[in-house]
């Protein structure tokens, strides 16, 4: 055992035990953050104009504090972005994380020089409840690898602008700084695919021990590895210890990912975003994520069945359900304040308080009433792939509202790997998964008012493709996996 993987475990525990205070003190710990972050930011322009100076409680918040989307907020930023200070949150922001926006355009998510250490911790922090639990620890001598944006940064008004996982590329820490890859200059490449095979070229003849990135795109490292060497990535990398991921939900990929890389590689998930960094995986045996509650964040919790309606009920922390669809609603030491940014998540434990996300909340099919959210596809996708060697790719999924003849249905548009030997029999197996999950549903099919699913095949490389031609390939860019409409699948290349 190595001196730095010996001063890894000891850190482990001493942060696990750290940790431990506040996960066992989960709703005074929230109380605390809600209170640190009214006083702080009472007499920015955000808390004057909603007199932060008399709020009391989380009821007083709710009187003067409306839930917010990005556009609802955008005035504010607008002007921290103009260089105004004390605007959201006191003094500027150190930077300006800069992420695609959907009717605003690009998007400018302030982090402060109060958020950003959380981020850089939550990270660390995952990677040492892993060698906590597991007693692993070597991999921290093997060279690693960050599958990320540009850390290349824009400076106007005195605030750098970039990508989120590019400007945390310039918080590595020293003691990692020589094991990490790739080189900056091929970190700062803006095309993608360039990048990747600068990347291939870089690590090839590397002893790899960890692999981060979000699926998708790590997938597209991995099969250019294994076109180039001809053998799978575990043969490439011996040492390859740990992925660690974050974005999309890893199951279905994760049987490509074992052909590609030859056998299982443990796995840590996290949840992080430029709005916060949210929570991450800290049991390799229980389900979830554990929500982070002493990171400079107040949640609130809104069912995705009421969120549309005129004044939903924001849930605390204390009053949360497991199995249940939330939306979740955040303020944050960055500025953002019953801020909606989109995600839904479930709880699978309330003590600890670990989730999952769940979908978007303007991700989902509803059509006919039915609401089907992105956890029900992916949990029916991977039923459905079970016991068998169907691989998927990637794919998405689309209502077909006006059909050439017939019932209107779902239509299911997956890239395989493998494909199914029965097309037909493999469709009636989601459809089946997807009837179980969502009683509306169910219902629609069993009142002949939908037909069952429909499954159209994806070309190879079809989805690339297609986030190519809408300039958003690789990076922290991510495929929806569900949609209302059929605006992305309309511009997919299909098997006839």
């Amino acid at each position: 055992m190595s001196i730095k993987s010996f001063a890894a475990k000891i850190f482990a525990n001493i942060i696990h035990h750290k940790t431990q205070k506040w996960v066992m003190n989960p709703i005074e710990t929230q109380e605390r953050v809600f209170n640190q972050l009214i006083q702080k930011a009472k007499n920015t322009a955000f808390g004057i104009d909603h007199q932060f100076a008399e709020i009391q409680n989380h009821h007083d918040f709710l009187q003067r504090v409306p839930i917010r989307d990005y556009e609802d907020l955008k005035t504010y930023v607008d002007r921290v972005v103009d260089g105004e200070s004390d605007v959201l949150w006191p003094g500027k922001p150190l930077y300006f994380a800069k992420t695609s926006g959907t009717t605003s355009g690009a998007k400018y998510i302030p982090l402060t020089k109060d958020s950003l250490p959380y981020h850089i911790r939550a990270a660390r922090n995952a990677i040492l409840e892993y060698i906590y639990e597991t007693g692993k620890a070597d991999f921290v001598d093997g060279k690693m690898i960050f599958l990320q944006g540009s850390p290349v940064l824009e400076l106007k008004n005195n605030i750098n602008f970039g990508r989120l996982s590019g400007i945390v590329a310039h918080y590595v820490p020293k003691y990692l700084q020589n094991n990490r890859l790739p080189s900056w200059e091929t970190n700062c490449i803006e095309d993608w695919e360039t990048k990747v095979d600068r990347i291939v070229e870089e690590t090839v003849d590397q002893d790899l021990s960890v692999i981060s990135g979000i699926p998708s795109w790590v997938q597209m490292y991995f099969e250019k590895l294994y076109q180039r060497e001809g053998k799978a990535v575990g043969d490439i990398f011996k040492h390859f210890e740990l992925f660690i991921y974050g974005g999309v939900n890893y199951e279905p990929y994760r049987a490509k990912f074992e052909q590609l890389i030859g056998r299982k590689v443990p796995s840590i998930e996290l949840f992080p975003a430029s709005e916060g960094f949210f929570a991450y995986q800290d049991s390799q045996s229980e389900k979830g994520l554990l929500l982070l509650l002493d990171a400079g964040i107040f949640y609130e919790f809104v069912r995705a069945d009421a969120f549309f309606e005129v004044k939903p009920t924001r849930l605390t922390i204390g009053h949360v359900e497991i199995g249940v669809n939330y939306v979740m609603i955040i303020s944050t030491n960055a500025g953002l304040w019953a801020y909606n940014m989109g995600d839904t998540v479930q709880f699978t434990s309330v003590k600890p308080y670990r989730l999952i996300v769940s979908g978007r909340i303007k991700h989902f099919i509803s059509a006919f009433g039915e609401h089907v959210i992105g956890k029900e596809v992916e949990t029916a996708l991977q039923l459905a792939m079970q016991g068998t060697k169907i691989q998927v790719n990637e794919f998405t999924v689309a209502p077909q509202i006006t059909p050439v003849s017939g019932l209107p249905f779902h239509e299911w548009f997956i890239e395989f790997g493998e494909e199914p030997e029965d097309l037909e029999m493999f469709a009636q197996k989601i459809d089946q998964a997807m009837r179980e999950q969502n009683v509306y549903y169910d219902d629609l099919i069993k009142g002949h008012v939908l037909q069952r699913l429909k499954i159209r095949t994806v070309t190879k490389d079809g989805f690339q493709v297609y986030m190519k031609s809408i300039g958003k390939l690789g990076g922290q860019n991510k495929l929806p996996r569900l949609s209302n409409d059929r605006a992305i699948v309309d511009r997919l290349i299909t098997k006839e």
